[in-house]
């Protein structure tokens, strides 16, 4: 029932900046979390960051401290703020919305970070 749709994905230099943000539409439970995914070539796929309905965020080890995650509620949208990118931060970026029986998912944005 939920839509997600992905935008910011591109390309950067390593050492720049990037934001990512998902719109959800639909039907929103009160009770749920937001987050953001990224799988690269070869890699399982890992969590980026995540926010919760109650305001509490996880970030994965490889982006703490570089990387927040943003939540608008009265627009229902979550924003990633990317900065000092790395090459190995390149992957397709996937939003995603976990509720009580269930998930949903974007269909990914790519990120390429250069040297």
């Amino acid at each position: 029932q939920v839509q997600l749709v992905e935008s910011g994905g591109g390309l950067v230099q390593a050492g720049g900046s990037l934001r990512l943000s998902c719109a959800a539409s639909g039907s929103i439970f009160s009770i749920h979390t937001l987050g953001w995914y990224r799988q690269a070539p070869g890699s399982q796929r890992e969590l980026v960051a995540k926010a919760t309905s109650d305001g509490v965020t996880d970030y994965g080890d490889s982006v703490k401290g570089r990387f927040t995650i943003y939540r608008d509620g009265g627009k229902n949208t979550v924003s990633l703020q990317m900065d000092s990118l790395r090459p190995e931060d390149t992957a397709v970026y996937y939003c995603y919305y976990l509720f009580p029986g269930g998930s949903n998912w974007g269909q990914g944005t790519q990120v390429t970070v250069s040297s």
